[in-house]
C-alpha cells in the first residue's frame, strides 16, 4: 500500500501501486510525500523544469537542513 499524503498532512489518496500513487501525485500538481512500509519520497511530480531562478539543486544542503 502507497499513501500520498499533502504538505499538511492530509492523506490525498492510497493506492496499491507505487505506479499508481505516481500517477496520482502528478496529477494534484503540488508537493506530496508517497509512503509505504518500506520507504518514503517526496516532491513535486511530474515536473519538468525548476522555475525557481535561484535553485541550483543543493539548496537545502546550503541551508543545513
Amino acid at each position: 500500500m502507497y499513501t500520498v499524503i499533502s504538505k499538511n498532512g492530509l492523506t490525498l489518496n492510497t493506492c496499491t501501486t507505487l505506479d499508481e500513487a505516481m500517477q496520482f501525485a502528478k496529477s494534484v500538481s503540488m508537493f506530496v510525500t508517497i509512503k509505504s512500509s518500506d520507504f518514503e519520497v517526496c516532491g513535486v511530480f511530474g515536473v519538468d523544469e525548476v522555475k525557481d531562478p535561484n535553485y541550483d539543486g543543493w539548496i537545502s544542503r546550503k541551508q543545513g537542513i
